[in-house]
């Protein structure tokens, strides 16, 4: 069996437009005055139809509208584009088709209309319920539009996810706290809990570098806001699954368990990367970021692809371990084996288990709690020890 059957099959499609771009964000979204829906329609039907071609008739797990924004959508684009994915490829009888959305852009009728075209699942981009800190943010949408479209979703859709943005600027662990526990009240069985990271080339990172992005916590703090955010999901019967993803039992985002379990995704839309075995070989894709460049290129019938790399027996097994390490279920010690291809573990990594950094059982090896405080640190060792 090849090995990303353990991991499944997915489709990601990026519509990489919004209404404003937040300071925080270094993910592909654009503002624009005026799109041309039926233009984007018409490219995300003619990839599906290329990558159709390439992967044959798989049973499709998951299908995944990311952005941006992809709640400006029509609700007609939606349902042509799962139309054809559905000719295309065997849909698996518990098909998961999530749609993220922003706050400010929830109509009841639009979800009505995701909703009769197949989506399962929405992901809201809340980021906070203080709207303070919603305005430091960037984000179009206060507080009282967040609960409103959280209601609006739990009434429309089987499943429903929202993301929240802690440790911010000036926040202290009481507020959290008070805030987290709130949206625990909230949730209806999933949510993503994210620290907030400055990246470089946003606006924030531009703010930090010019000494004007204040407030922020210190490393100690940063570790105490973590743990209390594993504590208080723990005792509210939706643990961590993954570093920033918390769910019931059963309530996980299975499109995410691809990624995490190095499954084969296809990524359609602009900047989008995918990873897809095609005759035995495991092949990293990336499409243009540009919107104009991407739309462009696939209108005049080329691939929307802009770079294909075959990923070595090293890269594979990175990849492996970056991914299977944050998730609680951590890696198959049998698919782990046969990737380095070594067969006993057991002294290499007996220090780190020593030290309470890993557990192991004989099928899994799973980073701890104390072990995902340095993740990248230990993922770099378990790779060295591999080598």
């Amino acid at each position: 069996m090849e090995d990303w059957r353990h991991g499944g099959f997915g489709l990601y499609l990026h519509w990489p437009f919004c209404q404003s771009k937040c300071p925080y964000c270094d993910f592909n979204s654009h503002v624009a005055a005026r799109i041309d829906q039926g233009n984007w329609q018409n490219a995300y039907l003619q990839e599906i139809d290329r990558i159709g071609g390439e992967t044959g008739n798989r049973v499709l797990n998951t299908v995944y509208f990311g952005g941006g924004t992809p709640s400006l959508m029509e609700g007609r684009v939606v349902g042509a584009i799962l139309e054809r994915i559905g000719k295309t490829w065997t849909l698996a009888n518990d098909i998961e088709i999530t749609l993220e959305a922003n706050p400010g852009s929830v109509e009841a009728a639009r979800f009505a209309d995701y909703r009769a075209a197949g989506v399962n699942r929405v992901s809201l981009g809340v980021q906070s319920l203080r709207d303070a800190d919603l305005r430091r943010l960037g984000r179009l949408h206060d507080a009282a539009a967040a609960r409103d479209a959280l209601e609006i979703a739990k009434r429309t859709f089987d499943r429903v996810s929202f993301d929240l943005i802690y440790a911010r600027q000036d926040q202290t662990l009481s507020d959290w706290e008070a805030e987290l526990g709130e949206a625990l009240q909230l949730a209806a069985g999933h949510l993503s809990l994210y620290q907030l990271t400055i990246e470089s080339g946003t606006a924030f990172g531009d703010r930090l570098a010019a000494g004007k992005l204040r407030g922020l916590p210190d490393e100690d703090l940063s570790v105490d806001f973590f743990e209390l955010t594993q504590s208080m999901t723990e005792a509210a019967g939706i643990p961590a699954y993954e570093v920033s993803n918390h769910a019931e039992p059963g309530n996980e985002s299975r499109h995410n368990l691809i990624y995490w379990r190095s499954g084969d995704f296809a990524g359609i839309g602009p900047g989008a990367h995918g990873r897809l075995t095609l005759n035995g070989r495991r092949i990293a894709t990336e499409t243009a970021r540009n919107p104009n460049a991407w739309l462009s290129t696939v209108m005049a019938g080329r691939s929307g692809d802009s770079l294909r790399e075959t990923l070595d027996q090293s890269q594979i097994l990175e990849e492996f371990l970056v991914m299977g390490l944050r998730t609680s279920e951590g890696l198959d010690v049998a698919r782990l084996s046969s990737l380095c291809g070594k067969k006993d573990f057991s002294s290499d990594f007996k220090d780190l288990e020593d030290f309470g950094l890993i557990s192991t059982t004989p099928h899994k090896l799973m980073a701890t709690a104390k072990g995902r405080l340095v993740l990248n640190r230990l993922i770099e060792e378990i790779a060295t020890r591999l080598e």
